[in-house]
């Protein structure tokens, strides 16, 4: 199989804070999740799907918090392949403003390649790798 690895980066605005003034855990699932996107994008190159979706997140561990002006740098790689789906892990770490990276947040997105049917419908597909 291909090595697929995928980077992506936020910083940790005031709006995506929680209530104890850290990163609020749904917000860094969902930048998890564009980064499993990412990733699934570049896997799907040269397939007849037209992109992936999420089927399933897994064994989601917050283990550092992450503070506001932090920002979180994500990698994402594809880590196993089925027939239509294909599984993404997405590790993340936080950078301070001092430039220190510690390990925070890491997931594993179960994705399924799509392609648009006839009748406009969305349906998964046989990605071939």
């Amino acid at each position: 199989m291909e090595k697929i690895i995928a980077r992506y980066s936020q910083l940790v605005m005031p709006n995506d804070l929680n209530n104890i003034g850290t990163l609020f855990g749904g917000k860094m699932i969902s930048w998890m999740d564009i980064a499993a996107g990412k990733a699934a994008h570049r896997f799907l190159r040269g397939t007849v799907a037209e992109g992936g979706v999420t089927k399933a997140v897994d064994k989601v561990v917050f283990s550092e918090p992450v503070y506001g002006g932090e920002w979180v740098n994500f990698e994402s790689t594809i880590v196993s392949t089925g027939v239509t789906s294909f599984v993404v892990e997405v590790k993340a770490t936080a950078e301070n403003p001092l430039g220190e990276s510690r390990a925070v947040c890491e997931a594993l997105f179960t994705m399924v390649a799509v392609k648009k049917g006839k009748e406009g419908r969305w349906k998964k597909v046989p990605h071939g790798k």
